[in-house]
């Protein structure tokens, strides 16, 4: 089994977790931009069955409000309004014969949709809408 690169993004706790392949992966899709010099935002948003849902996707700025680590040679941004709900949090990409997608585990959801794409915390119930 494939161990995942770990970066922390603060002193003594690591964030998240980025696996080799999810890794590759993301630095193939970036080439396909027409800035390949961009940031990986991972995040989350109120919404979905259990009231957060996962975002990831490509920026070309950096806030102050962003916390950056380097994992794989991609620079990964993580909002400091996120970062307590995906502590812990592990991407991985998986290919199968119906495609490839990424997989997110996260330690902290107590609750997640069937599909698997909204979560909640023990702390935070987020913004849950009908299904």
């Amino acid at each position: 089994m494939e161990l995942p690169s770990i970066t922390p993004l603060k002193e003594g706790c690591c964030v998240i977790e980025l696996s080799e392949r999810a890794g590759h992966r993301i630095r193939e899709m970036l080439q396909d931009e027409e800035d390949p010099d961009q940031y990986l935002r991972v995040g989350v948003k109120g919404g979905g069955c259990s009231g957060f849902t996962y975002s990831m996707g490509f920026e070309g700025t950096k806030t102050d409000q962003d916390e950056e680590v380097e994992l794989h040679g991609i620079r990964v941004l993580v909002d400091k309004e996120s970062e307590p709900l995906i502590r812990g949090l592990q991407i991985d990409y998986k290919e199968s014969m119906m495609g490839g997608g990424f997989t997110i585990q996260n330690p902290n959801a107590i609750a997640t949709c069937g599909c698997g794409t909204s979560f909640r915390t023990a702390t935070k119930e987020g913004m849950p809408e009908k299904c």
